[in-house]
């Protein structure tokens, strides 16, 4: 695969990124697939709106900070890189963590049942996930380690693993995955779970095999808290289960 170009094209002399552009297809669609299917989790269109008016904004403020924190020393004392995201530099880590916690705050206040609407967003999350990580091709980022598979893409002249292809697939699948899950639920929380489960399952994989990794001391941070989501998702899966047996529906 060659060099791409990150210029989406312009308007008025000003660049309009594909990073930005992949990255907002993927949220809009995800939203309208929530919006959708609202109605089997007891929620209308107007429930999604009010979240995602908030919860995005929150996420996006949230994978930036993620990403500035371990990079400080890069941004420390300039404003200007630090909101810059044009340039690249989200997290999604600590999208999801900031995202999440938004809405579970929205939900004690706007009395909903926080399990039942993450349930909902898990599957559209998944999507926006497949869709936004090929900014990471345009921005020529987050790519693995050299190789000569057939499928690989050229970074500063050199063949190397496309890491964003492996993500976007295996989240494309699990975004599947979890919509077949959603019709066979068995208690309220079954399908985030699943997807902290099989997400961090795939991300600590596929970290491995990326040169540009955000590290804690001598760790790749991606897996440190791969392994920790993974701990607890399954921790509450095995609980939460053990609580309901019957289909919701």
């Amino acid at each position: 695969m060659p060099v791409p170009d990150p210029v989406a094209f312009t308007i008025f002399h000003i660049d309009i990124m594909w990073y930005a552009v992949l990255i907002i297809s993927g949220i809009l669609i995800g939203t309208a697939i929530c919006c959708l299917r609202a109605p089997s989790h007891d929620l209308t269109s107007d429930n999604i709106l009010n979240f995602v008016i908030i919860c995005v904004p929150a996420g996006i403020i949230g994978a930036r900070a993620y990403y500035v924190l371990f990079h400080w020393d890069w941004y420390a004392g300039d404003l200007f890189k630090i909101i810059n995201i044009r340039a690249g530099g989200l997290a999604i880590h600590g999208g999801l963590i900031a995202g999440l916690l938004a809405a579970a705050i929205l939900c004690a206040v706007w009395k909903i049942r926080p399990f039942n609407l993450m349930d909902l967003a898990a599957p559209s999350i998944a999507f926006a996930q497949s869709v936004g990580r090929w900014g990471n091709y345009f921005n020529s980022e987050a790519h693995g380690g050299p190789t000569d598979l057939p499928w690989a893409i050229t970074v500063d002249g050199q063949s190397v693993h496309p890491t964003f292809l492996y993500e976007s697939i295996w989240c494309f699948l699990l975004f599947l995955f979890l919509l077949w899950m959603d019709r066979r639920r068995s208690f309220e929380g079954q399908i985030i779970l699943l997807y902290g489960l099989l997400y961090s399952a795939e991300r600590f994989f596929v970290e491995g095999l990326r040169t540009d990794s955000l590290m804690i001391g001598p760790f790749k941070q991606a897996q440190v808290i791969s392994v920790v989501i993974f701990a607890v998702c399954l921790i509450l899966y095995i609980l939460f289960s053990h609580k309901k047996k019957k289909p919701l529906r």
